[in-house]
């Protein structure tokens, strides 16, 4: 039986796998297991509640809050907010558990439900499990003085902002910055932040309608971003993706600067301060080798994950390192935020660009990229793609013909219907075409 919980919470089409009965169930199940496990004090244990602003979220997010105080949990809904704000006012409020209603980069008619710890992390898989295990069985239900109550936060995005714009240590002025939000979470905190840091600020993609949430805006379409930075003649350009944990930026020229590059930069400025503990980058399995070389030119480590914030993550906190991240934008900063943060990231990027007095284009020139291509292939069979050993074999095949050039990563997405195909080669032309035809063989091996 497959787990409830993927890599990053729940998440599916949001009444149809995800729905207001399931959210209720999860909260239920989420309240039983803080009581179990004693972690909370007082008369009632305390949940910060926040989403994103599509449509879905709202009913979802009800559900969960009343889910909630049914089974005796105080809640303090933050209302549209992006998800590490969520996990930051855990800690901060000393609240014992966190959830945000998002389904992320996803489209607007996916909805998620993540949780967090009284510190701000994500939960742990066992613990995933748990909350799993106690939904749907028979419990007793408080009443009078011991349901919950329900309560809001009107200034916990001001919270928010003071804390991560107190993390810059250069400030932005002069720097003329295109922002893109996606029509999303940080439609409203990712200019403030960038203003109060000194930034002038020229915002795309920050009408939320609850309905335009990541569709042609972000950090999953960067190019109008991108194009943007161009025409306002600005310094850089960043996008976040609808719950803005992701960061994509732009040089002033108008070339898209992922992860691999962000996540490159700032560790090089770590390193220079001394502060790059371990003296030690954490990227995944799917950061693209020029950032290893890079890195190794340096003399600054490298640890590989698996693919998904929550494993980086994992690994920095259990090796003590202080930046790691992902190539899709997921950049965490262990010393500010207990889950990656678009906003701050960008708020770091462009402080690493006014402290260094360059352009954009020089300094991710610092990060060389080897040619990659990556596909998502739709409407095949991802629970077979590690298995099938005719899609092993095409997969040994690519590798023989790539040789020491070039690399092949085929894996079932963690949050999505798809099997992603990656293929980095020595030539853009023989990574699109080895990747293609790994994608065709995805398409006719696990075929529905």
């Amino acid at each position: 039986m497959s787990r409830l919980f993927g890599t990053d919470g729940v998440r599916g089409l949001a009444n149809r796998d995800v729905t207001a009965e399931l959210a209720l169930d999860l909260a239920v199940g989420a309240a039983h297991v803080l009581a179990l496990r004693g972690e909370f004090s007082g008369p009632h244990p305390r949940a910060i509640v926040g989403r994103d602003p599509r449509a879905s979220g709202e009913f979802l997010s009800a559900a969960v809050c009343a889910g909630l105080a049914s089974a005796g949990v105080d809640v303090i809904d933050v209302g549209v907010l992006p998800t590490p704000a969520v996990a930051y006012l855990t800690g901060e409020m000393n609240a014992d558990l966190g959830v945000m209603l998002s389904a992320s980069h996803n489209p607007m008619q996916d909805n998620g439900i993540k949780f967090f710890d009284r510190h701000g992390y994500k939960l742990e898989d066992d613990v995933e499990d748990q909350i799993a295990a106690h939904m749907g069985e028979d419990w007793e239900r408080p009443i009078g003085a011991n349901v919950g109550r329900i309560t809001s936060d009107l200034d916990a995005v001001n919270k928010y902002v003071d804390h991560i714009v107190e993390t810059v240590n250069y400030s932005l002025s002069g720097l003329r910055v295109v922002v893109d939000c996606a029509h999303g979470a940080a439609s409203q905190v990712g200019p403030e932040a960038l203003r109060r840091a000194g930034a002038e600020v020229i915002v795309i993609g920050a009408e939320p309608d609850g309905l335009n949430i990541n569709y042609e805006y972000g950090a999953t379409a960067p190019r109008r971003m991108a194009a943007a930075t161009v025409g306002h003649m600005a310094h850089a350009g960043v996008s976040f993706d609808g719950d803005a944990d992701r960061c994509i930026a732009s040089d002033e020229e108008g070339n898209v600067v992922d992860g691999d590059k962000i996540m490159g930069m700032l560790a090089l400025a770590h390193a220079e301060a001394g502060t790059l503990k371990n003296n030690t980058l954490v990227t995944t399995v799917m950061s693209n080798l020029g950032l290893k070389l890079a890195m190794n030119e340096r003399n600054i480590d490298t640890v590989q994950t698996a693919v998904g914030d929550r494993y980086v993550l994992e690994e920095m906190r259990r090796n003590g390192f202080s930046v790691g991240g992902e190539q899709s934008g997921h950049v965490l900063l262990s010393d500010y935020s207990t889950t990656g943060d678009g906003v701050l990231t960008a708020l770091h990027l462009l402080s690493r660009l006014a402290e260094k007095r360059v352009k954009m284009s020089e300094l991710a020139s610092d990060i060389p990229s080897l040619p990659q291509t990556m596909i998502n292939v739709k409407d095949v069979d991802k629970s077979r793609a590690t298995a099938d050993e005719g899609l092993a074999a095409a997969v040994r095949r690519a590798e023989e013909q790539l040789g020491a050039t070039g690399r092949v990563l085929l894996r079932p997405s963690g949050t999505e219907p798809v099997v992603r195909v990656m293929v980095e080669a020595a030539t853009q032309e023989q990574a699109d075409e080895i990747c293609q035809a790994l994608a065709d063989d995805v398409k006719a091996f696990l075929a529905l």
